[in-house]
């Protein structure tokens, strides 16, 4: 059976977060039920829907702004309270809108994430996580990388208190009291952790995860230790997860997974007879999805998923039809009702017609008089800037609260601008000089009518670092821009993993010196993505990085006074070792630097880089037979005379020109990649090789694997 499921906008709110909206419990089975919501305004609101119209039944003042959501109240009871955090503040509501709790937990960070359990609350801010119980602190933790959000395992059905924790670090931490019981390494940085089924499933101990690489999986959190259960790949390349939520929209008396993206995709996941999870349905929506919720909200006895989206849109998509078969005599009523509808819709239009022209004149009168301040319109930008593992490039997310006119993108390092599907703005390249002004790129998106959200790709490369420059315009007046700016890091290409492979041929790196642990690991911020901004605690500490574009691989060991890199890429290292020495005399700190360098490891980055060299050659060969062969099948009238790799090519030619055309400068960077490696293997060694780089591309332009490996040796 198909699902089908109709859209119905219920209102908009303010800019929302994730996790704030929910369904407060119904009153009888598939009844009504009320949507409560919190944004950016601080505005707690919660409404029903009657007659198709969207009725209030309480509404707070604004105040500071609402991070989290959520829904509580005695164990084994309807979870009818409402709780949102606010800055460091906890308050809590009636379903009537009475308030009946501020609790002040005075974090020094603004909590951004909550979970409740009976009179259990769980509080996490960027880095510290605390339990209460009560409103009495009762344990503390504090994470060596960033938390982005909290859980806690039923315990009306375990009889034991039991936080997860998802951290940026791509760990789940279980903890006990104060202490991790242990960790769970999961694909990409979690960003959503729900109960299965709402409960903890059969066991009571399952729980989903979800993060901001797009994958979802669920893991058994024994008391010993996890139980992987399933995991579902990111193939079809859709944004991060933000929400998840488990409601049977299907009808079959199993409960569904229904999955909310940052890049508006809603999906519905059911269950096979062996408990794996089948995608039953998606719908794209134009924005992210903060929350989503399954429930009865728009009429009875009518299914849905509700989901709030970015901008404050809180949007129905309903299991009741659109078009209702009914005799003659209910045509009437539902004339009627339209008509009704529309009548209001117009009355509506002209007293916000009628706002707009006041507030015009209100702002005109305010920027004339001579006490005037400056009355630039405000509006918050929700941004992301992540790396993708599986081609090598950075997403740069921009997404505003109105329509984008326009986004400037400027950058003082050479990077590439790729190709994206989901990207209907117009893009126009600025000519400039980067000797004169430092400029590499200048580029403008003009975004179409309604565009809210806008995705860039951007490759760049190691070694190159500097800042990237999004100034955005939105279409509002008077007009305004905001600029966010991105550091492009030495090694941007590298991302943290959790293990490496230590049988490859390793080149070493030792910085000794009188640095402190702090000082060493702001340069290892400085040089590579996805390091926490504060220390970790502990004397020592190890990361792990794997090159997303060769696969080569970094091992990073510091403490106070020495600081030991690794890696099987001589370039790395290379880099690695003129940015740290420039760092340190910028700091006026004197480094003792030493190195290793193992002859085989080069050999070892050749073979790595060899088969993508060998791809892209074959690639932009047959991209340049295309025409030839395009002209000769016209001529002839039909391809049976050609040979069948030929034919093949003419098949497939626009899926191999699509190819070349995403992966601009491709080849050139695989070329730069191996002269890089040539010189860096020549200068630890006193050499200058820089006059024979011509002779290497001769070798590479009519590449062959061991003339290049011989070359290398001989030069």
């Amino acid at each position: 059976m198909d699902l089908i499921l109709n859209r119905m906008d219920y209102l908009q709110v303010g800019a929302t977060s994730q996790k704030t909206m929910k369904l407060l419990p119904a009153s009888r089975h598939r009844a009504t039920q009320k949507v409560v919501i919190g944004d950016h305004d601080g505005v707690v609101m919660c409404f029903g829907m009657k007659k198709g119209e969207a009725v209030a039944v309480f509404k707070t003042l604004p105040g500071q702004k609402i991070a989290r959501l959520e829904l509580g109240g005695v164990l084994n009871t309807p979870q009818e309270k409402i709780f949102i955090a606010a800055a460091s503040e906890i308050r809590g509501f009636t379903k009537r809108g009475k308030q009946f709790l501020s609790f002040e937990t005075n974090l020094t960070e603004s909590i951004k994430a909550m979970h409740i359990s009976g009179s259990d609350l769980f509080l996490s801010a960027s880095y510290i996580y605390n339990h209460y119980c009560d409103c009495k602190d009762q344990h503390y933790y504090l994470s060596g990388d960033k938390i982005n959000d909290v859980i806690c395992l039923p315990v009306e059905r375990l009889s034991r208190i039991t936080p997860v924790l998802a951290c940026q670090d791509r760990v789940l931490r279980v903890l006990q009291g104060s202490d991790v019981m242990y960790e769970i390494e999961v694909p990409g940085p979690p960003t959503v952790l729900a109960l299965h089924n709402g409960n903890g499933g059969d066991s009571g101990e399952d729980l989903l995860f979800g993060t901001s690489d797009g994958k979802l999986g669920l893991i058994q959190i024994a008391t010993s230790k996890p139980v992987y259960k399933w995991e579902i790949q990111n193939e079809k390349k859709r944004g991060g997860i933000l929400c998840i939520d488990s409601f049977d929209i299907v009808g079959d008396g199993v409960k569904d997974l229904l999955v909310g993206r940052d890049d508006g995709m809603v999906e519905v996941y059911s269950f096979d007879n062996a408990n794996e999870p089948v995608l039953r349905f998606d719908q794209m929506l134009s924005e992210s999805i903060t929350s989503i919720q399954g429930g009865c909200v728009g009429k009875d006895s009518y299914d849905e998923i509700v989901v709030s989206t970015y901008s404050g849109w809180v949007t129905g998509l309903t299991t009741e039809p659109i078009h209702k078969e009914s005799g003659p005599g209910e045509e009437l009523k539902i004339n009627q009702e339209m008509q009704n509808k529309i009548s209001s819709l117009r009355n509506e239009l002209e007293h916000l017609q009628y706002k707009v022209l006041q507030e015009r004149e209100n702002y005109q009168q305010s920027s004339q008089s001579s006490k005037a301040k400056s009355a630039v319109p405000s509006f918050s930008i929700n941004d992301k800037f992540t790396l993708n593992k599986d081609d090598a490039s950075y997403s740069l997310i921009l997404e505003v609260q109105t329509a984008i006119d326009n986004v400037l993108i400027q950058s003082d390092v050479p990077i590439d601008l790729l190709d994206v599907d989901k990207n209907s703005a117009v893009v126009s390249f600025s000519s400039c000089d980067s000797e004169l002004n430092d400029n590499f790129l200048l580029a403008t998106y003009r975004c179409q009518a309604n565009t809210t959200r806008l995705e860039l790709k951007i490759r760049s490369i190691e070694g190159q670092y500097g800042t990237l420059q999004a100034y955005v315009t939105p279409r509002i007046q008077p007009k305004a821009c905001q600029v966010r700016q991105y550091h492009i890091k030495p090694l941007s290409l590298h991302q943290r993993t959790h293990f490496i492979d230590h049988d490859r041929p390793m080149n070493t790196l030792t910085l000794t010196g009188q640095f402190s642990f702090a000082e060493v690991h702001s340069w290892v911020v400085f040089c590579l993505p996805e390091v926490p901004e504060k220390p970790p605690a502990g004397e020592c500490v190890t990361f792990y990085f794997q090159n997303t574009f060769l696969d080569t691989q970094l091992e990073s060991i510091y403490r106070k006074g020495e600081g030991v890199f690794k890696s099987d890429n001589i370039s790395t290292i290379s880099i690695l070792k003129d940015v740290l020495s420039k760092e340190a005399t910028k700091r006026k700190i004197s480094l003792n630097i030493s190195y290793e360098i193992n002859e085989i490891s080069v050999k070892h980055t050749l073979k790595l880089i060899h088969p993508k060299l060998e791809y892209q050659l074959l690639l932009a060969k047959k991209v340049q037979l295309i025409d030839a062969l395009k002209e000769l099948q016209v001529h002839e009238g039909n391809t049976n005379f050609l040979i069948p790799e030929y034919r093949c090519i003419l098949e497939e030619a626009d899926h191999l020109q699509e190819e070349y055309k995403k992966q601009p400068a491709h080849l050139e960077r695989l070329y730069g990649m191996i002269t890089d490696l040539f010189i860096d293997k020549f200068k630890f060694k006193g050499t200058n090789v820089k006059t024979k780089v011509p002779l290497l591309l001769e070798i590479l332009d009519s590449y062959d694997q061991n003339a290049l490996i011989s070359f290398f040796d001989t030069a």
